[in-house]
């Protein structure tokens, strides 16, 4: 996502305090004929419920689902298709504020006919803090806004508001998987999770964290990042 355009408008969060956007523009070019149809008519079908409007029921969002996870800024939702795909018992939330994105991924869900994803157009924050506790069996923050300049660093999605609110999440063993392809970013992301107990990094050796695991397909970021150079690292926290 491109950084430094059109900062979206604050995040009232949690305790009253409004956050700086987490997020640069919210649309670029002018969506097709087929993915503005898709947004008018199959987003609102599927559309997470809003946090607005109190407590999230996941059972009455998946009825019968073995499991949950949710991925916090989808892209394109290549990830999020394949991985819906493979589980199709399995519920699968994802929050991403561009609306090109958005529109990519409803193209994937219609082609595909998946039934199992939900999709949360906006800032994710508000969603995270209104899900129950102990009840996502994944999290996924896949290449997200590296915000360089130091100035930027409280709109990064990783934070320790971030990791508390994973370890509240996810259900004990859960995992939350990070990729990113800017070393300073995953420094900042391994310095944050020593100060969560709840969540363990699960590397043992330097291949857990530079290969990534079977059922973790590549997104179009990694493949931007390995053309131009830059090795990802792959993060594995799990719950304790």
């Amino acid at each position: 996502m491109t950084f430094g355009e059109e900062v979206g408008p604050r995040a009232f969060v949690n305790d009253g305090a409004y956050l700086p956007a987490l997020y640069g523009r919210t649309k670029g070019h002018p969506l097709r004929r087929r993915q503005r149809q898709l947004v008018d008519a199959l987003l609102p079908k599927i559309a997470a419920p809003d946090p607005e409007n109190g407590p999230i029921d996941l059972e009455a969002m998946f009825p019968g689902a073995g499991r949950i996870e949710l991925e916090i800024g989808f892209g394109g939702g290549e990830h999020l298709a394949w991985q819906a795909a493979r589980a199709p018992s399995a519920g699968f939330i994802g929050a991403e504020p561009f609306i090109n994105g958005v529109a990519q991924l409803l193209q994937k869900i219609d082609a595909e006919s998946l039934q199992n994803i939900r999709v949360r157009h906006g800032d994710a924050r508000p969603l995270i803090e209104t899900l129950p506790a102990a009840a996502i069996d994944r999290i996924y923050v896949l290449h997200p806004d590296p915000w360089p300049k130091k100035r930027h660093f409280k709109r990064r999605m990783i934070s320790p508001w971030f990791f508390a609110e994973a370890g509240r999440l996810l259900k004990p063993g859960g995992e939350l998987r990070v990729a990113s392809d800017i070393p300073d970013y995953v420094r900042w992301t391994l310095m944050h999770a020593q100060g969560t107990p709840a969540l363990a990094w699960t590397a043992e050796r330097a291949s857990d964290w530079r290969e990534r695991i079977e059922d973790w397909p590549q997104t179009r970021y990694e493949a931007k990042a390995l053309r131009e150079g830059r090795r990802p690292a792959y993060l594995v926290f799990r719950r304790r």
